[in-house]
């Protein structure tokens, strides 16, 4: 059999993951502040990247009328904002020329009608965030303290050691074995000192179990050698199944003896480091708004905080110098397609963000109307079919994107739903099945809980069939105890 070589032609279609194209799909799925942070980044990095500002006096007498705006002004005219952002970007499929000038009017055109009216509210008011002091760590707490202890240099050593090692739960997360061995002191000298350290502030610092820690916590309150110190001692599964009648068993005590004292215990810290944990507040900035104007629901997106890129005015000017050549000319063509990608892709972001909103405030209407019991089911390819876009695509806009309601602050996942069907026939969000067992089991008698079965059957007499490992799920997914740790003796 003989071989040779032969060439053909072949036609196929391949789909480029072009830098362009990643940075795209990278900007989509971003939060509100990573996208904020990241412009920042390429302001820093593009010379051809300038962000927007007021120059002239036409655009600062304009600043000034936006102050004195009532607020449904202030809502009309964002509205018409939002809807040009979207009709802004009818072109952007084509990949011809940006038109630089046409791209930064638009850019100096759409000045945020909330920015102004915020403008004017901020020179008003105190800014409270400034006002507010920050709440010290569980380690520097513990330093402070050490400070007033009548300690050596190899004390303070070993007690610096020690502190650093425990959590912010107030736990130590290392073995005084490995500790002792690790500096070259004795195991009795760090006892003595890991002592000292329990008996600092809070109540249970310091300690290396669960066990220990209460134990602590009743020797501050002179509350040991008693019933209370055994059962912590020696019956803390019991304790936690709330199986009192065994403990009372063993002890050979009445249950009424063993109620009692578990309230002592109740009122322990099992963590001892919380009020030390991450206390601030944690703000979330909506990438939209959804407001009701009359009889509609409108959709206004968001544009405080985001830079209004443009192209800088210096570097277009020197695109078109014809002393501008080589490696100079090639470099500021670079970063001026990098620029002009960069825009058109957050533009292209905000447009999806807009569209999937207005999507899912048609489709959960009366969610808006009425509240969490009218939320219909709902999942990725409705939405994707409504806007012609893939579900990959409608997932990365509705993770880390906020909107704000006036029934709240929700991701836009929040929105998504599997499906429960009723006894009618109809179909019922999973999210207002959840919360129909929240509420359930909040107006609980605390003393005879629900068990999930009878929830179950409370269900079932409203019309909706769950199993009973359905409900277990939900509750779970509710961070809900079962009614075996939520009963009460007390």
């Amino acid at each position: 059999m003989a071989f040779e070589l032969k060439q053909s032609l072949k036609l196929t279609q391949q789909l480029l993951m072009t830098p362009q194209l990643q940075q795209a799909i990278k900007l989509l799925q971003l939060s509100r502040l990573e996208l904020e942070q990241f412009v920042a980044t390429q302001i820093a990095e593009n010379p051809c990247l300038e962000e927007g500002a007021l120059e002239s006096p036409e655009e600062i007498a304009q600043a000034e009328r936006e102050q004195e705006r009532t607020e449904e002004q202030v809502i009309s005219e964002s509205m018409q904002d939002a809807g040009n952002i979207v009709d802004a970007t009818n072109n952007d499929k084509e990949n011809g020329d940006l038109d630089w000038e046409a791209l930064n009017r638009y850019q100096e055109q759409a000045p945020a009608a909330t920015t102004a009216s915020k403008k004017a509210s901020d020179d008003e008011h105190p800014n409270y965030e400034n006002m507010v002091s920050k709440v010290s760590t569980l380690q520097d707490h513990l330093m402070g303290q050490l400070g007033e202890l009548d300690f050596d240099d190899d004390e303070r050593k070993m007690a610096t050691l020690i502190i650093g090692n425990i959590d912010d739960r107030g736990y130590l997360t290392q073995s005084i074995e490995d500790l002792a061995s690790s500096e070259g002191f004795s195991l009795e000298q760090f006892e003595d000192i890991l002592d000292t350290i329990q008996r600092l502030d809070p109540p249970g610092v310091g300690a290396r179990d669960l066990k220990e820690c209460l134990l602590i916590q009743l020797r501050g309150a002179h509350l040991k050698n008693g019933i209370v110190e055994v059962i912590v001692a020696n019956h803390l599964p019991e304790l936690e199944t709330r199986n009192f009648a065994q403990i009372g068993k063993v002890m050979k005590i009445t249950l009424q003896q063993v109620i009692d004292n578990v309230a002592i215990i109740a009122e322990l810290e099992p963590v001892p480091g919380r009020q030390f944990g991450n206390n601030e507040a944690q703000y979330i900035t909506p990438d939209v708004y959804v407001f009701k104007l009359g009889d509609e629901w409108m959709v206004n997106l968001n544009e405080d905080g985001l830079p209004r890129l443009r192209i800088s005015n210096f570097y277009m000017d020197m695109m078109t110098d014809k002393k501008s050549k080589g490696d100079d000319k090639n470099y500021i063509t670079d970063k001026m397609k990098a620029a002009e990608w960069l825009i058109k892709s957050i533009r292209q972001r905000q447009r999806t963000i807009y569209r999937v909103t207005e999507c899912i405030v048609q489709r959960q209407r009366e969610f808006f109307e009425h509240g969490v019991q009218f939320l219909k089911p709902m999942i990725l390819k409705d939405v994707a079919e409504d806007i012609s876009m893939h579900e990959s695509t409608i997932s990365r806009v509705t993770n880390n994107k906020y909107v704000h309601t006036p029934r709240g602050v929700f991701e836009l996942k929040y929105f998504f739903n599997s499906s429960v069907t009723r006894a009618d026939g109809q179909d019922m969000a999973s999210e207002s099945v959840k919360r129909m067992i929240s509420e359930l089991i909040k107006a609980e008698d605390a003393k005879r809980p629900l068990s999930d079965q009878r929830i179950v059957e409370i269900l079932e007499e409203k019309g909706i069939q769950l199993a009973r490992r359905t409900v277990a799920k939900y509750r779970e997914q509710l961070h809900i105890l079962p009614s075996s740790k939520r009963k009460k003796f007390y």
